[in-house]
Order: structure tokens, then sequence, then C-alpha cells
């Protein structure tokens, strides 16, 4: 797919090359330094010049965006794709294709979470678990009360178990979650607490936006 500009046209080779550049430099150091990173520090591992990377990007924010649609699209397309196994095995996956993309974004994984601007794509996207998480349930892979707001306080725990042990123990995400889908997939109540409710879930995401 052609890398385009502003004005939705096709960028000139140099330019689609520099831009995709500066992207891979800035999921790199975002990840590294979190988004207190330098537009300075991006330029040099992209190897272009600081005024090059602000001719694409205003400012950090706007690069910052780029790379949460850029992200918010990948993890769309993975959904989509487990949800096309249809033999509920989709959900597992997709918690596993999360978690690396929490942990290879972890300087900035949060920005994924509330930010303005992503509200069509990350409602998208919860809908898509919400349909790997009922085909799950057709086909005995998770109980019959596992709630979405219970599948997505998996993936805020992923976020937070990476966010606070990614830095020495890079992998532990992966045992944590191997532990909670074993509770989903256990076959009677998860718990006699009221799962998060669909009305939750949208307090939820605009107290962090």
């Amino acid at each position: 797919m052609a890398v385009r500009d502003d004005t939705g046209r096709p960028m000139r080779r140099d330019a689609a090359r520099n831009h995709q550049l500066i992207v891979e430099a800035a999921r790199e150091v975002l990840s590294e330094f979190g988004t207190d990173a330098t537009m300075e520090l991006i330029a040099s591992r992209a190897g272009v010049g600081v005024g090059t990377v602000y001719r694409r990007f205003p400012n950090k924010e706007a690069l910052v965006d780029e790379l949460v649609h850029l992200i918010l699209g990948e993890l769309d397309e993975a959904a989509t794709k487990a949800l096309a196994r249809g033999d509920g095995t989709g959900l597992e996956h997709f918690l596993r294709v999360l978690g690396q993309s929490y942990s290879d974004h972890r300087g900035y994984a949060r920005e994924l979470v509330g930010r303005a601007g992503i509200e069509r794509g990350a409602d998208r996207l919860r809908r898509l678990i919400d349909e790997l998480r009922r085909q799950a349930q057709e086909h005995g892979h998770i109980g019959p009360d596992i709630s979405l707001g219970d599948v997505l306080a998996t993936a805020w725990a992923l976020r937070g178990i990476i966010e606070t042990t990614g830095s020495v123990t890079p992998h532990a995400w992966k045992r944590h979650l191997d532990i909670h889908l074993a509770g989903l997939r256990s076959a009677g109540p998860p718990s006699d607490r009221p799962a998060v409710s669909t009305a939750d879930l949208v307090r939820i995401s605009r107290s962090t936006s």
C-alpha cells in the first residue's frame, strides 16, 4: 500500500522511505524510553535529520497518534483473522497477539486506551473481541458465564504486568495469561461477584481519556 501525504496523494519514493524509517524508529524509541523520548532521538535512530521528522510530524503528539492508529489497525486485523478461524480458539490466539503487542510497545502501550481520536477503532476492536468471546463459548473453550468485561479485564491486567515487569522479566505476562486462560476455561461460575457491565466499560473508557 502506498504511503500518502496529508492531501491523500502518494508520497515520492524518498519521502515514503523517510516516513517509514521515522515510524519504525519511533516504535523502537518510544517502546524503550516512553513518550518522554525526544524527537531528536527518534531522528537519530531513523538516520534522518530532525527537520525531516518535523516535516512529517509537526509534534510528538502527531507521531504518537500515527503509531496508535497503526497498532489499532494491526490489532483489528489480528482479531479479524482470529475470528475467521471459526473453531473457538481465536480468543486465546488474539489475547496472545495483544500481549505481544503490549510488550513490543511497552513504553507507550497506555496510549492505546482512551486516547482522543481512536474511539471508533477502539469500539470496533471491542466488538471483535466480544465476537471472539461468544465464539469461544459456543465451542466450549471458555465458560458460559464469562463476560466481555472479564476478557477486557484480562487485557488490562496484561498491560499492567508488562508495564511493571517488562524491563526485568519481559515474558512474565505469558505465564500470567496462561493462568487467566485456565480460569476462563472453567465450566463453573468464575465468581459470585458481578461482572463489569457494558455501561461500566463505557465509563471506564471515558475516564481514561
